[in-house]
């Protein structure tokens, strides 16, 4: 008897979108329906997976119970079921993709080796032993390889290499983890390895990786090519191998990530708690920054002038062969000069980072899409994201509702873009700094990936309204209605898109930097925010940037403009700070500030941050941006006491937070001694107290009890940890970043929700 003719029968008509291609889910469909003895058929179609099973209703009811608990990869946007009358199928198969009209195949971030393969690598007796390129349908790239979509092999970088028949046996079995996993390869037939010399002379060993450890073992530095570009390694216990590699990268003092064998060695070289535990064994596999134990054996030079490590587990099977024959711990930084994009060709890594690796482990399958590691850092049991990157992108963020496709164009520091589609947003893997033609280059690059892949035809384009920023300057040239965006707004929108809100609500932005309305420099803000947008109901004093950029570079300058704002003559100021000052460079400076030269106006909080740094001695000078503001965190004290005065001031309905009060008391306790981790605690409370001051009394004029919370600023887990817990004492409802980071990297995530609700405004404006 058909299994479609049993008294009772029916079948459902399943359509399921989110990221189900690619990562095992038809297989996963497929044993499914054979375990509740259904019959039918499951496809890849054009926006996600198609089913239909019959049979007994009770059995479709269990089987559509355990569809919810998809593959480790696997992520399921949206499910539509429908039922019918059975049509008699004779078993369950595995059907060709459909191709239709429209497409949106949601792409897989890359995602670290599964438990199965590190297995394998390890076992002599498996045909992938030392292999290290093994991946099933549950690990391995994806987003890094993919060249077009459907996702097939010829249209991924694995396309050169053809399945043995082993492979393709493994490929074609539905009962296989290896059913159409894409770049499935083995020692036969897939990618291999290369050592050579930083001259890029081949070198003739039979297990290049093998004498890549030891290598590391001796000290030196190799360049090894990843999943979505080079690293520099080195040994990390080995501080004369760090310190040159510290010296050739030219990077003073930004911290190295650090690999780790496994979470043993994790839990020995720092704290760990929960959440920090299931986000380094996560699938994604990010850079977790962490309290560093005092008696961890890492050397000196990998973090300078810090409490914390940056520290990450193998993602890949190279990663996991690495660590044998004894090493623990090694240095994985972006394979880069300074702040030029991540190197991801052979070529061009072996003409880029020949001055700085002594060797490179090459491999011959290619990279596609650059893409650097993630960073996030526990807060308070939260997640905060610092770089959305690997194992993250390009997973959509979804939106409450659909709208306009719209390509955002985001900032100039830590860059990304955003395509929308549907109700889709498309927040792209981090770009870096818009400072130099590769990263703009790499920028471009990018748009064309996801348009290509994600079929998105953008009609409208949102930009930042800073007239130099590289970025912008890209915007104006695409030939569609555009619309700015004030850059605060749309930190405040990206944390809003996160969670659906509509607004309007209050929100606290404070950042570095940040073009503002009247052409000063922002930075400290508090604003009404909607869709539609915004007002500035507050913000910090402005104070002049002596020099203009050189002052972010030189936080000396804005302790100098401070001081000399409240006392007039510097000289009479008798604390460290002022007795070590260039005086006459000062007085050239205060000049240009009195003739208003070069000398712009900024209400920045993170300016501050530089001021208060620069006064206790601790960073008058940065190697890289947000330096002071960094190390100001990691020095304060957490059982010190007390606040500064403030003054908070009415200017045309607007609160002005005046700080001179707070840095003269600084001042005051430099003059007696107070040790500098007091002062930046306490200055740390201030800052948590103006906040929440401000905010209670704006809630009390405009009637808004929610706040979102977003900019760099905010990457500060001491003074986030603080404003939350004041304002939630003052029942304030508080929304901070989860998704996207709350530094740059969000704002394009806010300027496409703009984008999606103000799209036909801005077309009729052109």
């Amino acid at each position: 008897m058909r299994k479609g003719a049993l008294m009772g029968a029916t079948r459902a008509c399943v359509h399921i979108e989110g990221i189900v291609q690619g990562v095992g889910f038809r297989p996963f469909v497929y044993h499914l329906a054979n375990q509740h003895e259904l019959t039918g058929w499951v496809l890849n179609s054009e926006r996600g997976v198609t089913i239909e099973v019959e049979g007994e209703k009770h059995k479709i009811d269990g089987f559509l119970s355990e569809l919810s608990y998809p593959p480790p990869m696997a992520v399921i946007e949206k499910t539509d079921i429908s039922y019918g009358p059975p049509l008699g199928y004779q078993d369950f198969e595995i059907k060709e993709s459909e191709q239709g009209a429209e497409r949106l195949t949601l792409i897989s971030p890359d995602i670290a080796t599964c438990q199965e393969c590190v297995r394998e690598l390890s076992d002599p007796e498996d045909r992938r032993f030392c292999y290290p390129f093994t991946n099933c349908t549950n690990c391995g790239p994806r987003f890094t390889i993919i060249e077009n979509v459907p996702y097939d092999r010829h249209y991924t970088t694995m396309a050169p290499f053809e399945m043995c028949p082993s492979c393709a046996r493994e490929y074609h079995d539905p009962a296989n983890r290896r059913f159409h996993a894409q770049p499935n390869a083995c020692l036969h037939c897939g990618p291999s390895l290369t050592l050579v010399t930083h001259e890029g002379a081949e070198l003739p060993f039979a297990d290049p990786l093998a004498e890549t450890v030891r290598l590391l073992k001796r000290g030196k530095i190799v360049a090894i090519k990843g999943l979505g570009g080079f690293h520099l390694a080195c040994d990390a216990t080995n501080e004369g191998a760090v310190a040159t590699l510290r010296g050739r990268k030219y990077r003073e003092d930004k911290p190295f990530a650090i690999m780790c064998r496994d979470i043993g060695i994790v839990e020995r070289i720092c704290m760990l708690d929960k959440v920090s535990r299931e986000l380094l064994e996560s699938k994604a596999r990010p850079i977790v920054i962490l309290p560093k134990r005092d008696d961890n054996p890492t050397a000196p030079s990998v973090v300078p002038y810090q409490k914390t490590l940056g520290v990450m587990l193998p993602y890949s099977p190279l990663h996991h062969l690495l660590f044998t024959e004894g090493i623990e711990l090694l240095v994985m930084t972006s394979g880069n000069v300074s702040d030029e994009p991540i190197a991801f060709d052979n070529t061009e890594a072996l003409i880029r980072l020949k001055d700085i690796a002594d060797y490179f482990l090459l491999h011959n399958r290619a990279i596609h899409t650059r893409c650097d590691d993630s960073v996030v850092k526990p807060v308070n049991g939260k997640v905060t994201l610092f770089r959305r990157s690997r194992g993250y992108a390009p997973a959509p963020i979804k939106l409450p509702y659909a709208g306009p496709s719209v390509l955002a164009c985001g900032a100039e520091l830590k860059s990304t873009f955003c395509l929308t589609k549907h109700d889709f947003a498309f927040v792209s893997h981090h770009i870096g700094d818009m400072e130099n033609v590769e990263t703009m280059r790499s920028f471009e690059q990018g748009i064309e990936l996801f348009k290509q892949l994600f079929q998105i035809k953008p009609e409208l384009v949102v930009y930042d309204l800073h007239p130099d920023y590289l970025a912008t300057r890209y915007a104006m040239g695409v030939p569609l209605p555009k619309v700015g965006l004030q850059h605060h707004v749309a930190h405040a929108l990206s944390c809003m898109a996160e969670y659906g809100h509509e607004g309007p609500v209050l929100a606290v932005v404070m950042d570095g930097t940040g073009y503002g309305d009247d052409g000063t420099v922002w930075g400290g803000e508090f604003l009404e925010v909607y869709l539609h947008g915004y007002r500035r109901l507050g913000h910090l004093s402005s104070i002049p940037l002596p020099g203009g950029e050189m002052a972010v570079k030189e936080p000396w300058r804005v302790a100098a403009a401070y001081l000399d704002r409240i006392y007039g003559n510097l000289e009479h100021v008798k604390i460290p700070f002022t007795e070590m000052l260039d005086h006459e460079k000062w007085s050239i400076l205060r000049m240009a500030i009195i003739e208003h030269i070069n000398c712009p106006p900024c209400s920045s909080v993170g300016r501050l941050f530089d001021a208060v740094s620069a006064l206790v001695g601790l960073r008058p000078a940065v190697n890289y941006e947000g330096q002071a503001a960094v190390e100001l965190e990691q020095l304060a004290d957490p059982h010190a006491q007390g606040t500064y005065p403030f003054e908070l001031c009415e200017a045309d309905d607007t609160i002005v937070i005046n700080p001179d009060p707070t840095i003269a008391a600084i001042v005051e306790e430099i003059k007696h001694h107070v040790p500098p981790s007091h002062i930046a605690t306490r200055f740390h409370h201030t800052l948590a107290n103006i906040i929440s001051q401000v905010v209670t009394r704006l809630r009390e004029r405009t009637g808004l009890s929610e706040v979102v919370i977003s900019g760099g600023v905010f990457q500060n887990a001491l003074l986030l940890g603080e404003v939350k817990a004041c304002l939630s004492e003052e029942g304030i409802t508080i929304y901070t970043h989860h998704k996207v980071p709350p530094n740059d990297g969000g704002i394009s995530l806010g300027q496409a929700y703009y984008g999606i609700h103000n799209g036909g405004r801005a077309a009729r404006d052109q």
